[in-house]
């Protein structure tokens, strides 16, 4: 049998092969520290959306997280149902940005004062509605006295029936209102249970795609209907830099989406479950172009806080100036 041979390294190689062996061990024990620390400081935005609006077409599009993330942040969504829970969950702490209608927030604030103003979208008054079936003998809102009002409470539509009824000359004592979310108001409204629903868009475009509604009134005139865009006032006083790329990433989509309502349409359908056809309809009632809250939103805004605070719906005045997020914070 052929005599094995052994390999037998120079001795002046050995301290050679140590050295590059704890190098490497080093730099993978350097490597692996650093990326540990990475993952400890990157820091999360959790943002709340509802199933319609622009912030759930920016999800959709992922332009928001490369943003982000050149500022070491990641994005965790969560969907609410509407903006009275999405605005519980932002006083609460467990969301960072959100959007919602006039009403919302204002409820918030009376709960825990913990939010910020960041921006808004103009006016839109066409957006939301009061609906009476199609054959109701109701033909002005004055008609109202006495009957059952669907509507979900807190929501932006609550400003809408208060103002409607107080320019009829009537009060909340002169009906009766039915707290519903939207899915159970319109099953209530379809089936007789109540005479009139004050909804917004798009499920006001779905039910007078149904054919069974009647438009008794809608914003114009009465109020602005804005959307408000808010962050926790501890996030939005410690992450400044990340709360203008937000904005900036909503007012990106804001622009595209006012020139490309069908496309915007389509993109939303599979998760709102609307026809493209019918949410396009609410799109054309939707505003776009983001911008900062200006003294005439503010007090616009401090309006309907003092209104519902009159009407004993909030338990104490809201100071809505002190909220807004001053430029350049």
């Amino acid at each position: 049998m052929p005599a094995r041979t052994r390999t037998v390294l120079a001795p002046s190689l050995l301290p050679r092969l140590w050295l590059a062996l704890a190098a490497l061990i080093f730099a993978s024990l350097t490597l692996a520290a650093h990326a540990q620390e990475s993952r400890q400081t990157e820091r999360v935005v959790r943002v709340g959306y509802q199933k319609y609006g622009t912030l759930v077409l920016l999800k959709g599009r992922g332009t928001l997280e490369p943003k982000l993330k050149a500022l070491g942040y990641r994005v965790l969504w969560s969907e609410f149902p509407s903006g009275p829970p999405l605005m519980e969950a932002l006083n609460a702490g467990a969301v960072d940005f959100g959007s919602a209608g006039e009403t919302p927030p204002i409820f918030a604030q009376a709960a825990r004062d913990a939010l910020t103003y960041v921006a808004h979208e103009p006016a839109a008054p066409k957006g939301e509605a009061i609906l009476v079936p199609t054959a109701s003998p109701i033909r002005s809102v004055a008609d109202l006295r006495g009957k059952k009002v669907a509507l979900n409470k807190g929501s932006n539509v609550h400003y809408l029936l208060v103002r409607a009824i107080e320019a009829a000359g009537l009060t909340l004592a002169d009906i009766t209102p039915v707290y519903l979310a939207p899915a159970d108001a319109r099953a209530a409204f379809e089936r007789g249970a109540v005479d009139a629903w004050v909804i917004w868009d798009p499920y006001f475009a779905a039910a007078e795609a149904g054919g069974n509604a009647r438009v008794l009134a809608d914003g114009i005139g009465l109020v602005p209907n804005h959307q408000f865009y808010l962050s926790s006032r501890s996030f939005a006083a410690e992450n400044g830099a990340a709360l203008d790329a937000i904005v900036a990433a909503v007012a990106e989509v804001d622009a595209w989406a006012k020139d490309n309502t069908d496309a915007v349409a389509k993109e939303l359908s599979p998760s709102v479950g609307i026809p493209a056809p019918i949410l396009a309809v609410a799109l054309r009632r939707q505003t776009y172009g983001i911008r900062p809250l200006d003294e005439a939103v503010t007090r616009e805004q401090q309006r309907i806080a003092d209104t519902f605070h009159g009407l004993k719906l909030v338990p104490k005045t809201v100071d809505i100036a002190g909220a807004v997020r001053k430029p350049g914070s």
